[in-house]
């Protein structure tokens, strides 16, 4: 069971990103709420403008989500090792792709839902973000020189 206390934020949110692709939250559904939200923050906008804001908004949520799938996949394939290689942000730029592929396959059997090869590129764009992101902090913490401490050890 000690993959588990590894790679259990990962699941969960894999849990949390199928949840995402139920009836609840089709564009008719999250309309309710945030078409609503932005008329109230932008009273001059064309009703037009507004669709287009919550069709960005539901976009980003795409690419944010994956983004954080791809940050916890990368913790689950680092398990506590400090070292990095090239190789585990690919692995975790696949199963990004992998997983947002299957999530649009499953919403074509979800009513008011329709999967979309868009949704698939924007979900890996959002992993492979997340790992090119991962990869310059590991360089940056990676260059920064150790501080030593007043009696000489780091």
């Amino acid at each position: 069971m000690n993959w588990l206390k590894i790679w259990w934020p990962a699941i969960v949110w894999a849990i949390v990103i199928s949840l995402f692709s139920t009836h609840a939250f089709t564009a008719e559904n999250t309309s309710r709420f945030i078409v609503p939200m932005l008329h109230w923050l932008f009273p001059h906008a064309s009703p037009h403008r507004i669709l287009r804001m919550h069709y960005l908004i539901r976009k980003v949520g795409h690419f944010t989500e994956y983004f954080i799938l791809s940050l916890l996949i990368l913790r689950g394939i680092r398990a506590g090792r400090h070292e990095t290689h090239v190789t585990w942000a690919v692995m975790a730029v696949l199963l990004v792709a992998g997983y947002a592929a299957l999530d649009e396959f499953h919403q074509r059997f979800v009513p008011g839902r329709t999967p979309a090869v868009r949704d698939v590129m924007i979900d890996t764009a959002g992993g492979l973000a997340a790992q090119l992101i991962a990869g310059f902090v590991f360089l940056w913490i990676g260059a920064r020189p150790s501080r030593k401490s007043p009696n000489g050890e780091s």
